[in-house]
């Protein structure tokens, strides 16, 4: 399974750590020749090992999709153990490459089914930056360079804000082992493993925001934006969408887009999707713009003001520090038509439109609805399509916090969140017809939230509020019950879980499970307090509270609500789904928990 993971209900974690660096060390010698079996326990999980790193983890901790390798690192050098906890390598970073890259604020891993790479930045305020690249299963320089310069803004360090995935300059193209490297007059294909230039184009300027490789005739489509920092660099900037043959970087052509990719606050994600269907390439940028994949002719579009807009000008005022996201349903396509949530630009209205998939052609529109802050998800069932008006939203925000200092005293740290609330507004849920766009049915029986919806066998929608869980007859509107969660005596609901012949109801106090036949309670269980967000991963369910600056994942047995155990975050590092100090393989059967040089491996299911 890829380690992005099947998430259900939230697509990335906080980024509490960042992912940058680390250093190359000695492990300890108690734990020289293999990690520290430990016996016992963290909550109730089983702990496997514990082992060290040599160096203090400060910029990357992280474990490998089948947690073969783990990494730690920090500015100067890194440490990799193998999946009995043993080092496999250490060393300083100026030491192993022979450009002496050393000082490397930016860092980042790219996994291979046999380790992978370390990419490293040394941003060098006097003379020319570096770039070096280390292979991950064996500590040995893959390739290094000076050449490629401007690939951050000067003077920003990586605690800043600015994207700690990969740099917002350099995208990597899995599918052709490559990084694309956007320089001031031109974009630069270079083969990840020896640092080969394959091709050159002076035809594409900026940082790739998306892009899709089209394996069938070896060609990429990517479209791009400016980089936040280093705008000024790119001078004669335009939007551009483009399809390059793969092989040798020809522009096959080259098209126009409407409207600013923007990127996310915290996660650095670039707004925007895109799609290849039969001849056609979709565009999803504030509505959707639609051209042909053979010659990039625009063949038509359906597109939107957004609301969101920051400094307060937007109907809900994003802020620098805060910003709201997950707001509008993605579309939802068939074999001949497309539907997309839109937004009426004058009126401030949301409603549904449904296009046919070829020509573009509006087939309908659905009834508006003023004062809706969201929409966020829309369903295709049967002869209906389903909108979930109101909902949780994604917020990204930057507090600032207030962090005692090993020197003594204490110091302010700006500190990323990302987390699921509500917005107040009119809730619902709104059945429309599919051939005419007219409301079957609609039910308002949601006061001050809403959660997401349940559809199951194209027969049934579940749904709850704070209090109530209902279930309603997809065809004709008919409500089939009303069970009364607060009796569940677990808090209101936040959000539901599709699990079988069940939904289980995650709330604010614990869990409820109710059957989806008639709604009779399965179980209800207020042991977990304050949980947020879930992940399911492979079968295995996994709940997390972040609440006070802290970071818990529990593990779950969703068919009776019992807790498996739980893990702690105490240190830096982790994966940003995850949050700061964890790592979870990608079957979902080991944790892996980071605290300065400490590393523990923990089992899930016993």
């Amino acid at each position: 399974m890829n380690k992005k993971l099947t998430i259900l209900f939230l697509a990335v974690g906080m980024l509490v750590a960042t992912p940058s660096s680390a250093q190359f060390g000695k492990l300890l010698d108690k734990v020289k020749g293999g990690g520290k079996s430990a016996g016992k326990k963290s909550g109730s999980f089983a702990t496997v090992w514990e082992s060290e790193f040599d160096n203090k983890a400060t910029r990357l901790a992280l474990s490998s999709e089948d947690g073969s390798y783990i990494i730690g690192t920090d500015d100067n050098s890194a440490t990799v153990l193998d999946a009995s906890g043993k080092m496999i390598w250490s060393g300083d970073y100026k030491k192993i490459t022979t450009n002496n890259t050393n000082k490397c604020e930016y860092q980042y891993v790219i996994w291979k089914e046999k380790g992978g790479y370390l990419f490293l930045f040394d941003e060098r305020k006097m003379g020319t930056d570096r770039v070096a690249v280390i292979d991950i299963a064996t500590g040995k320089e893959m390739w290094n360079s000076e050449q490629y310069q401007n690939l951050i803004p000067k003077g920003t360090k990586s605690e800043d804000g600015a994207d700690q995935g990969e740099l917002e300059t350099v995208k990597y193209i899995s599918e052709l082992d490559s990084f694309l490297i956007s320089q001031k007059a031109s974009v630069i294909l270079v083969k990840a493993n020896t640092g080969e230039k394959v091709w050159e184009t002076n035809r594409f300027k900026g940082g790739v925001g998306k892009y899709i490789y089209d394996a069938s005739r070896n060609e990429i489509i990517m479209i791009n934006f400016k980089p936040t920092a280093l705008g000024a660099l790119f001078a004669g900037f335009k939007n551009q969408l483009v399809k390059i043959n793969a092989v040798n970087g020809d522009v096959l052509w080259d098209a126009t887009f409407m409207g600013v990719i923007e990127k996310e606050l915290v996660t650095r994600r670039a707004i925007v999707d895109l799609w290849i269907k039969g001849d056609k390439i979709y565009m999803y940028l504030n509505g959707l713009q639609v051209y042909n994949i053979n010659n990039g002719q625009k063949l038509w579009e359906a597109i939107y003001e957004n609301d969101m807009d920051g400094g307060g000008k937007g109907l809900f005022s994003n802020t620098q520090s805060k910003r709201y996201y997950r707001t509008i349903a993605d579309p939802v396509f068939t074999d001949d038509a497309v539907y997309l949530v839109m937004l009426g630009t004058r009126d401030r209205t949301k409603y549904v439109e449904k296009h046919d998939i070829e020509s573009g052609k509006l087939l309908w529109a659905s009834e508006k609805i003023t004062g809706a802050f969201s929409m966020p998800n829309l369903y295709k069932t049967g002869g209906k399509v389903m909108l979930q008006i109101g909902g949780k939203v994604q917020v990204q925000e930057y507090r600032m916090e207030t962090k005692a200092s090993p020197m003594g005293g204490t110091y302010k740290e700006s500190v990323p969140y990302i987390y699921w609330d509500y917005k107040a507004q009119k809730n619902g849920v709104l059945a429309i017809d599919d051939k005419t766009g007219q409301t079957s049915w609609r039910s308002e029986k949601f006061d001050k939230r809403i959660t997401d919806l349940i559809i199951h066998e194209d027969k049934t929608v579940f749904v709850g509020d704070g209090d109530e869980f209902y279930g309603y007859d997809i065809a004709s509107g008919n409500q089939l019950f009303d069970v009364k969660h607060n009796d569940a005596k677990v808090g209101k609901a936040s959000d539901v879980i599709d699990f079988g012949d069940k939904v289980v109801v995650l709330s604010e106090k614990g869990l409820a499970s109710y059957n989806k036949k008639d709604g009779s309670r399965v179980y209800a269980t207020e042991k977990i307090r304050g949980v947020d967000f879930f992940y399911e991963i492979e079968g295995n369910y996994y709940l997390r509270d972040q609440r006070n600056s802290k970071n818990i994942i529990y593990g779950i047995d969703m068919t009776n609500g019992e807790t498996k155990g739980s893990v702690q975050s105490k240190g830096k590092g982790g994966s940003p789904t995850y949050g700061s100090g964890i790592d979870i393989t990608g079957d979902g059967e080991f944790i892996f928990a980071f605290k300065g040089r400490k590393v523990e491996k923990i089992k899930v299911n016993n």
